[in-house]
């Protein structure tokens, strides 16, 4: 009995023992399993993914604070400040200061606050990423009430910071606003093209006129800090620092007195008006109507301001560089292409009549008369048209085509606005086919000698035209940023002969003294010579014209005046506007000398009022 308890209590015991070492194998074994899994996962991060998270970590304490380089200035022809930067506060977020899960809550408070809709700053967020230590601009020029608003809440906003910035500001507000343009945040379309250049959503670049030509000498280098904070933000201490370098300045040929005097002449009318100096193409005044004030892009746009901006008269259009059919002052290329083709000597008299005959359709003169008999200069005093019809009867459309050209119509003049600088148009045979599906009619030239038809040219071009009798056959690039070249450089020679320039110069003068532009011929500029253009526009008003240059022994001055559906013909219209430019031209010059304002030159009187076509 007793042996038999023996024997059954050693069995229990053998199978408990064999239990403990079953159990102690299998936490063995869960226990390898789970440190593997621990070193598998410890290798990976270290070793794999290592430097993943060292950045991560790296960047949760260690922030860049950019600095911001100051723009150029941009000065006139005489030190005159354009365009310069001032301070103003804007409000950053630093992506990297919440979890991106976190961030809708803080947006949702700063939102009203900043009176922009949530979803668009979630949209700049998403854009910018959650990953950078740089900060994310969201809105310029807050009020002192948004900034008292913002601190008030401070604590409730980790990430979201007011910091104080330069911002662009033109003290002259509209003042040659079409020139100098302005800025504003580089878009994402924008940014895809020169992301290479170094920029970063957010950045201020040039978006039109000089500040866009010339943003890669007015921009200037950023700088910035490397900080170390805590998890409070708080500074800790700085790891190093790279000064900003300030971008270059910029010194125009414009003279901001004359630019002035210029948007004064204009008025509020719709139009451009275009100053050279005809020597060696240094733009000094140039005016486009409607205009706008690039100040409002450096603060918070009001409705007011958008509304004004999207006016159907479209404001941002600089109508000095557009094109647009130039009417009888192109009677200039006319003349030249008819004595340099050989076909009609200087001496040329042809008869005038009330209208000519071609291809069966009447092609009346502008007064419904003729003139009676004219030569090359008489033809261009009265701006007669049926004298140019003749001329391009006789030559043809290549000679007329091919002197057009050469004048600089149908290209761009090489300005440094090249991007807002339409071509123009200067139609051929090829073109008409092209388009219209059309072969080259004899009116098409008729229309063409007289700056009509399909012909299209901008006020600048116009401007580089006049240049041309001017400076006695030299076709000059115009320009807007100042250099102190030989004229030389900026001009090359038409090869025209000698009897041709005298022939414009007389014609031009002839127009003034005894023609279609005696508004201009006052005592108070020097003597001047000039042409008039009144361009159809059906249904609407006429564009009218008038071109000038004095004084007429030595130019140095072109004025070009372009009214846009202004009617009334360009003797009445544009040549007083034109002598309103140049009085204050050379009363300007006269007060810098020294000698104080003064009537220039003596009056030749006017045989009779006119209006020409």
């Amino acid at each position: 009995m007793t042996l038999l308890q023996s024997t059954s209590t050693n069995g229990r015991e053998k199978r408990s023992v064999g239990r403990c070492y079953q159990s102690l194998w299998m936490m063995l074994a869960i226990s390898a399993v789970m440190l593997g899994g621990i070193c598998s996962r410890l290798v990976y991060l270290q070793l794999i993914d290592g430097n993943h998270h060292r950045q991560l970590a790296e960047n949760n304490r260690i922030r860049i604070v950019p600095n911001q380089p100051v723009r150029g200035n941009i000065f006139d022809r005489y030190g005159n400040v354009l365009a310069s930067s001032k301070l103003s506060h804007a409000v950053f977020l630093w992506p990297m200061a919440q979890k991106p899960q976190q961030w809708p809550a803080t947006l949702e408070k700063i939102a009203p606050i900043l009176d922009i809709p949530q979803d668009q700053l979630q949209q700049r967020l998403d854009r910018y990423g959650y990953d950078s230590p740089m900060p994310l601009r969201v809105q310029r020029g807050i009020t002192p009430e948004q900034i008292t608003a913002l601190e008030e809440y401070s604590s409730q906003l980790p990430g979201v910071e007011v910091q104080v910035e330069a911002v662009r500001t033109y003290p002259n507000k509209e003042v040659a606003a079409h020139i100098l343009g302005y800025t504003g945040e580089i878009t994402e379309e924008e940014l895809d093209k020169v992301e290479d250049k170094g920029y970063r959503l957010g950045d201020i670049v040039g978006q039109m006129g000089i500040e866009a030509a010339e943003e890669e000498r007015l921009r200037g280098k950023w700088g910035g800090k490397q900080l170390v904070v805590d998890n409070q933000g708080r500074v800790l201490r700085m790891l190093g620092e790279k000064p900003s370098v300030a971008g270059k300045d910029l010194q125009l040929t414009l003279d901001l007195e004359l630019q002035k005097a210029a948007e004064a002449a204009l008025g509020g009318h719709q139009g451009a008006v275009v100053a050279l100096d005809p020597r060696n193409g240094e733009v000094l005044a140039m005016v486009s109507r409607p205009t706008f004030d690039p100040n409002v892009f450096s603060r918070r746009m009001t409705d007011a301001d958008w509304e004004q901006l999207q006016s159907e008269d479209h404001p941002f259009v600089n109508r000095a560089l557009q094109g647009f059919p130039p009417a009888s002052t192109f009677k200039i290329v006319t003349t030249t292409a008819a004595i340099e083709s050989g076909i009609f000597p200087p001496d040329t008299v042809l008869p005038t009549y009330p209208y000519i005959v071609a291809g069966g359709i009447e092609f009346w003169d502008w007064n419904r008369a003729g003139f009676g008999p004219l030569d090359f200069p008489g033809a261009m005093a009265w701006s007669s048209d049926t004298f140019f019809y003749q001329i391009a009867q006789g030559i043809g459309e290549k000679p007329l085509i091919d002197w057009t050209r050469r004048f600089g119509f149908g290209s761009k003049t090489g300005i440094e606005l090249a991007t807002e600088e339409a071509e123009g148009l200067v139609p051929d045979e090829k073109w008409k086919q092209e388009v219209l599906g059309e072969d080259w009619f004899q009116g098409d030239s008729i229309n063409m000698s007289i700056g009509q038809g399909f012909l299209q040219t901008s006020p600048l071009q116009q401007a580089v035209m006049f240049a041309v009798p001017a400076s006695g056959g030299y076709r000059v690039k115009p320009h807007l940023v100042m250099d102190n070249r030989d004229a030389k450089s900026w001009r090359e020679s038409l090869n025209l002969k000698p009897e041709t320039v005298e022939i414009l110069k007389e014609g031009l003068r002839l127009v003034i003294t005894n023609g279609t532009g005696t508004e201009m011929n006052s005592a108070s500029i020097p003597p001047a010579a000039g042409k008039s253009g009144t361009a159809e526009a059906p249904p609407y008003e006429s564009h009218t014209w008038f071109g000038a240059y004095a004084p007429i022994d030595n130019p140095e001055i072109v004025v070009v005046v372009f009214g846009e559906h202004s009617g009334l013909g360009g003797g009445k219209f544009a040549a007083p506007k034109v002598r309103q430019v140049m009085e204050a031209y050379f009363n300007l010059k006269a007060i810098r000398s020294g000698e104080g304002a003064k009537p220039q030159g003596s009056v030749e009187k006017p045989e009779a009022e006119t209006e020409e076509n």
